[in-house]
Formats: C-alpha cells, sequence, structure tokens
C-alpha cells in the first residue's frame, strides 16, 4: 500500500504516500480493536447469559440488545473523570493509553491475509509475543499512581502472573516455529494451505496438547477468569482499575478485548491454518486456471477478503471459547495460578516441545501425510521474495539496457 501511494509524489516526496497508508492502516486496525469490543461485551453478556439459563441484555437494540455495548460506550463518556487526591497525574492518565498501546501495536505485526498486513516482519512472531507482553507496565503505572495500597496490589499481582506465564507462551510458540521454520506469521500461515489435514495442529499428537498449553498461558496472560488475579476475594476491589472511571476505565477494557482477539488470532495462524480455510476453493481454482488467474488482482483480492473472513470466524471461536471458560470455572487463588503456570504448563509444554522435535527429526507419520499436502520449504519468507523482486527488476533492467546497446551498434 505504501509503494501504491508513493507512487502518487514526485521524487522526494514519497514519504507522503507512505504516511497516508500508514494513517490509513492505523484506522483500519483501530476499528479491529474498537469493533471487535463493541461486538464480544455484547456476546459475553449474551453468552453468559445463555451459561446461566437467563436471556441476557433484550432491550436495547430490540429483542437480542444489539445496541447495549453502543449505550455502555455513551455511559462511560459521560461519566466524570475522577483522579484522586494522592494520585500522581501524569501517570494516573497515562497507564491507560500505555495499556491500549501495547494491544494496538501488537496488531501491526498480525497479518490477516497472505501479504494483507500492516508492517510484514521476518521476525513477525517474536515482534508480536514481545510487544503484547508490554502491556503489563500500564497495569503497573495504573496500580502505582493511584495512590491506593489496593490497586498497588492488584498490580503486582495481575505483573506476577503475566511474567510467570510468558515463560510456557513462548515455549508453545517455539513449536510451530520449529515446525515451520521461520518467524514470518506470513510464512506460517501461508506454510498450511492446502485441506484441513495440512494445518499445523495436525502435525503430530504432542502439538495438539501445545495447543492447549497455549490456550491456558493465552487466558491468563489476557487476565481472564479464572486467573483474574487483579480482583481479589478478600479485598472487594476492582485491583488496579478500582480508582479509574469513564473514559480511561473502557480503554482498559478495550485493550482486555483487543489482546483477546489477538492471541486468538494467533492461535488461528500459528495451529489452525491462519487464513486458509478446511477445502482449498481458492487455490484450486488457480491450480486449473494458472495463466488466467495466476496474476490476476481482483481474483486475488477476492481470495484474501475471504481469508480475512476465516481467520475472523477462527478467531471469533477462540474469543467465545474464552467466554465460555470465563463462566463455567472457578476463580483460582494466587497460589494455585502460579502453580498452574510452574508446575504445569511449564514442565508439559518442554516435554510437549522434546516430543514434536523428535517426531519431527524421525518423520512419523501423522494426519499431515493421510492427503496430499505441500510442502512447507517451498513457502519463502518475506525478505526472500522482495530479493526475487529486485532480482528481476534487475535482471531486466540489466536485459533492456544490452538490448538498447545492440540496437545503438
Amino acid at each position: 500500500m505504501g509503494e501504491f501511494f508513493a507512487g502518487w509524489f514526485p521524487a522526494g516526496w514519497e514519504f507522503l504516500g507512505y504516511t497516508i497508508a500508514a494513517l490509513i492502516q492505523a484506522f483500519l486496525l483501530v476499528n479491529v480493536i474498537a469493533l471487535g469490543a463493541f461486538v464480544f461485551i455484547w456476546a459475553e453478556r449474551k453468552v453468559s447469559g445463555r451459561i446461566q439459563d437467563r436471556l441476557g441484555p433484550t432491550r436495547t437494540g430490540g429483542a437480542f440488545g444489539w445496541l447495549q455495548s453502543l449505550a455502555d460506550g455513551i455511559k462511560l463518556l459521560s461519566k466524570e473523570d475522577l483522579m484522586p487526591k494522592d494520585a500522581d497525574p501524569i501517570l494516573f492518565k497515562l497507564a491507560p493509553y500505555v495499556a491500549f498501546a501495547a494491544s494496538f501495536s501488537a496488531f501491526m505485526a498480525l497479518p490477516f491475509a497472505s501479504g494483507w498486513v500492516a508492517l510484514h516482519l521476518n521476525i513477525g512472531l517474536f515482534f508480536l509475543i514481545a510487544v503484547l507482553g508490554l502491556e503489563v507496565f500500564g497495569v503497573i503505572l495504573a496500580g502505582y499512581s493511584s495512590g491506593s495500597k489496593w490497586s498497588l496490589f492488584g498490580a503486582m499481582r495481575q505483573a506476577a502472573q503475566v511474567v510467570s506465564y510468558e515463560v510456557p507462551l513462548g515455549i508453545c510458540v517455539i513449536v510451530p516455529l520449529m515446525i515451520c521454520g521461520t518467524m514470518d506469521l506470513v510464512a506460517i500461515g501461508d506454510q498450511q494451505r492446502g485441506l484441513f489435514t495440512n494445518w499445523l495442529i495436525f502435525h503430530d499428537p504432542f502439538i495438539f496438547v501445545v495447543f492447549w498449553i497455549y490456550f491456558t498461558c493465552a487466558v491468563a496472560s489476557v487476565n481472564r477468569a479464572p486467573f483474574d488475579l487483579a480482583e481479589a476475594e478478600s479485598e472487594l476491589v476492582a485491583g488496579f482499575l478500582t480508582e479509574y472511571s469513564g473514559m480511561r476505565w473502557s480503554l482498559f477494557f478495550m485493550a482486555e478485548y483487543g489482546s483477546m482477539i489477538l492471541v486468538s488470532a494467533l492461535a488461528a495462524i500459528l495451529f489452525f491454518g491462519g487464513w486458509n480455510g478446511p477445502i482449498p476453493v481458492f487455490s484450486a481454482l488457480m491450480d486449473w486456471y494458472p495463466d488466467y488467474l495466476g496474476n490476476c488482482w481482483w481474483f486475488s483480492s477476492i481470495a484474501n477478503v475471504f481469508g480475512v473472513l476465516c481467520l475472523l470466524i477462527k478467531a471469533s471461536i477462540g474469543v467465545i471459547l474464552m467466554m465460555w471458560v470465563r463462566w463455567t470455572f472457578p476463580r483460582l487463588r494466587v497460589d494455585q495460578v502460579i502453580t498452574m503456570c510452574l508446575k504445569y504448563c511449564v514442565p508439559i509444554a518442554a516435554v510437549c516441545l522434546l516430543g514434536v522435535m523428535f517426531w519431527t527429526a524421525l518423520g512419523v507419520p501423522f494426519f499431515n501425510d493421510l492427503l496430499p499436502a505441500q510442502e512447507r520449504a517451498l513457502v519463502r519468507e518475506g525478505w526472500y521474495k522482495t530479493g526475487e523482486k529486485q532480482a528481476d527488476t534487475l535482471l531486466k533492467s540489466l536485459a533492456s539496457s544490452t538490448d538498447e546497446q545492440g540496437e545503438a551498434e
């Protein structure tokens, strides 16, 4: 997109095109988080209502309560923005934006389809996990700057939980990375193109266990029940959120729902084929008509649109599964949360990492080998594709210059 808009401007002013592209991408990503929070707040109320054998929202927005989230947003905007007298003014106001910025920044490296990513990084997986962990700084700042010991206690509990669960989460992420041989999320998604048997979840039995460890760690990392340590039962307060109100309070929840969408979409890319559906309709059409559809831009755009829808459906299923867990299992104590991480998640993830390593090295067949699938090594990373394009351009320019020189002679 940046190159497209840069072509509109004369030499020396290309940065304006890249600025326009960046603003468009930022606008789209902000709307993914905002609209995602709008929809999933309503969905959580309906899901929790069904689990508890009640209806949930039914009045605002018709029989299904579609506009309940909008009514909540208007209410939060109209509420008074309070700040305790003992709070640090700068840090107290800055903390919600730090938490939201961490969740928003991670979306820049998240691909929604093949090539449809705001920032195509060869280390996109590492960047995404690293930036997502920065959300805990907003939590710590909120608890520290509130001038309340209860807020500080809640922030410290939440920080200890997030930092602890990053260890097994990182081990789980290494497993798909090791199978695909790349940290490029676009390449990882493209390597699972084909039938659903080519998804990494069907690579071997160990990675199936790894997914559930990842899901457990993801629920803990986004502060969802039963791992919501910020709110202690003995304190009757909301942890680091106790002193917040109005729009700043809602920013924390937007960051939480944005992180839920992010980790669910990442799980879809790492384990469930990403934007690739269970049946490769568009890939089959391209294989049948390579001469006509191979370089057809509108066909690839339609395929990417359906890929985005496929990824969003998978991510939505992951978010709804988190809601299901929240309203099904009881909350855990602090010692139980840390025990779950250090005594169960870390050892099981480490054993599964070794299992996948030996399974791959020995070439043991599994569901991936039942039906034809593409060779993962044939899918190239972003830097390789860029190098190929530059080499082709250079060869064409050299060929044209050689032809012109020959004609001149």
